[in-house]
Order: structure tokens, then sequence, then C-alpha cells
């Protein structure tokens, strides 16, 4: 089920140190550059024996264009061993770039070596260190690629890189790490393993997400809401996602709003629709939603119920965040908002998240959640 080996706690960067390999390509952003992270990796590569070839071209929603330059250089190292630092726009950019090498390499007819795929994030959200998805824009739209190549063989969670994240990405990310972890649970995929994962994650969140908000320097909660991330990436790479991931991708590229933060505004409409909360709430998504406020010790005695709680509990979190209310109090142009509908929710419909949504939506339904949500 797990195909990545994790090392986790602080100075866990030590660990590079024990790979074995000659050369490493390094994935980076231009913050852990200036943070001195990349250098960090590169001395505990190099004590290790491996030289290393750095590109730190990585920008927010990489695309097509990023990892074909990524890739010309990668191809060009001769590495064997291939190493990303920094969120998830370096990881998606090495899974890119992994992804696009054995589309060119089996065109040309070469043997396939996939190299040793070092995943190190330096923010709690993603989970991306574990999972086979990565998400690439592509002519302005964002697609999710799911293939267990660009799967990670080794997770280096070392929580000291993550230490100057600021309070807004502390939040957006963690929130993603709730969805993540949610979504995993009410999957159609969903089993007893991904279920203990998931729930372990969603408590993790609820426990330490808001201390980490109201101080970044809480050694505790840094470390607890990272191995979060780590776990609910677990999940969701066995479980799958849903239509809350799927409505952020296409929001999120349209209107240039984070993920983390796309997530948030979504994800109490999405709840109420996959538990049929206008209806009967007596769906497959209530009773699973109902399990989750049991476990965070809210009333649930009936679906309905436990799913109102749990979302009372969500919305109080998400407000001590200071996530906005709606999409439009980030200042997205209504106009501009009601054109983009239709082409946003039939991006929504194809997403590769929405067939494990525990409710399959029609397009008029992703409109309506949208609608709601503005």
């Amino acid at each position: 089920m797990l195909k990545t080996k994790v090392y986790f706690n602080n100075q866990s960067l030590k660990s590079l140190r024990k790979i074995s390999g000659n050369r490493a390509f390094i994935v980076s952003d231009s913050i852990m550059e200036s943070l001195g992270y990349l250098q960090e990796v590169v001395d505990h590569l190099n004590e290790a024996g491996i030289s290393s070839t750095v590109f730190t071209g990585v920008r927010p929603d990489p695309d097509v264009g990023l990892i074909a330059d990524g890739l010309k250089l990668y191809r060009n190292s001769g590495a064997d061993v291939l190493v990303a630092i920094g969120g998830g726009s370096a990881i998606d950019t090495a899974k890119g770039i992994l992804y696009f090498m054995r589309k060119f390499e089996s065109i040309e007819g070469l043997e396939i070596k996939k190299p040793l795929f070092i995943a190190i994030p330096s923010t709690s959200g993603t989970g991306s260190e574990v999972t086979d998805f990565s998400v690439i824009t592509s002519e302005g739209e964002k697609v999710v690629i799911i293939d267990e190549l660009i799967s990670p063989d080794i997770a280096i969670l070392d929580s000291t890189c993550i230490q100057h994240v600021p309070q807004r990405v502390a939040a957006d990310t963690g929130i993603d790490v709730l969805v993540h972890a949610i979504e995993a649970y009410v999957s159609t995929k969903a089993t007893d393993f991904t279920d203990a994962l998931a729930e372990k994650a969603i408590k993790l969140i609820f426990e330490n997400l808001e201390s980490l908000y109201k101080d970044t320097k809480n050694d505790q909660a840094r470390d607890r809401v990272l191995n979060a991330s780590c776990i609910a990436g677990m999940a969701f790479t066995n479980a799958g996602l849903g239509i809350n991931h799927s409505l952020a991708h296409a929001l999120g590229g349209t209107f240039h709003i984070s993920h983390g933060r796309s997530n948030a505004l979504l994800l109490l409409a999405v709840i109420e629709y996959n538990a049929e909360l206008s209806g009967s709430a007596s769906s497959y998504a209530a009773e699973r939603y109902s399990k989750l406020a049991k476990i965070l010790d809210l009333p649930a005695r009936t679906r309905r119920e436990g799913t109102v709680n749990f979302m009372l509990a969500i919305k109080k979190l998400i407000k001590a965040l200071g996530v906005e209310e709606n999409i439009r109090a980030l200042g997205v142009d209504q106009i501009e908002f009601e054109k983009a509908l239709e082409q946003m929710s039939e991006t929504a419909v194809q997403d590769r998240c929405t067939p494990t949504n525990p409710k399959q939506p029609s397009k008029e339904d992703l409109i309506r959640i949208y609608q709601k949500c503005y």
C-alpha cells in the first residue's frame, strides 16, 4: 500500500548522508535556496559521495514549459538520484520531469530507468511526498496526473524546513491536509487501512493547526501538522479524492486563488451536497461524516446531527484561521465569475478526482455549488 520510505522529526535531512548514488539532480524553488536549505541538501549528499546539479527555476503552478526546461537539464545531468525540496510546486515539477522522461524515452526506444526519487516538503499541505498524484498546468488549466512512476521512493519530513512558512500559507496548506483526509474517508475506494490514516490526520489537524497558525514557531504543532500532511497523503493516494479538489483545481486555476484556500471556501458546500442535507441525509457520505463527528467527540446520534456538527466544527476552525467567508470576499468580480462558471464546472466534471466522489455530480450540480460558495 505504502511505497515510500519515510524519515521524520527534526534533523531528518541528515538521512541524505545514507543515500546511495553517483549524481543527484535537485529540483528546488528560490525560497529554499535563499533560506539555505538547498545548500544543506547539497552538503549532505556530498557527505554520501554524491555530486549535484541544481534546478531552481520552480514557480507556483508549474506548467509544461517549466517542466520541459527541467527535463532538458535532467537528461543532460546523468543523474541517478532525483531530489525535490520545496512546496507542492517543487515536488510537482520533479514528478512532471519523471512523467515526461518516460514519455520521451519510450518514444526514443530507450530503456526506462527511474532514478531514486526523494521528496522533501517545505509546507504541510500537499502530502505529495508520498503520493502518485501531480498537478500540472497546461494551456491555463490544471491537469491531474496519477501514475505509480511518480511516487517518491523516500520522503524526508524535517519540520525545520517549514519553520519560515508565513501564517496565511500555514492556514491554506493545513486546510488542504484536512480536505485530503476527509475526501479519502468518504471516497468510494476507502478501505479500513485508508480510514485509519484519514482519521488520524483529521484528529491531528483539529488538535494542532490553530496552534500552528497562532504561532508558526511552535515546534510541536509544526511537527504534528507536517505528520498529518504525510499521513493524509498516504490515505488519498490509495483511496482517491473527490469533487472538493476537482472544483478547487478549476477555481484556483481560473482566478489564481491558492489551492488550500480554494478548498477551504468550497468545503462546507461540498459536504452539504454529498451528505444530501437538503433531503433525507441518509446517504453513505452522511454516515461517514457523522463517524468523523464521533471521532472528534461531537454529538452524532443521527447522520444529520453528526454531519451538521462536523460542519460546525470545520466552520469554527476555518474562521479561526482567518479564511474569508466566501469567494467574493477575495475580490473575485461577480460578472467574471458567472462567465467562468460553465467552463470551470465542465473542467471539474472531467477532473481525475471526480470519479471517487461519494456522489456523482452533474455539471449543473457543480455550478450550484460554485454559486453557493460565491
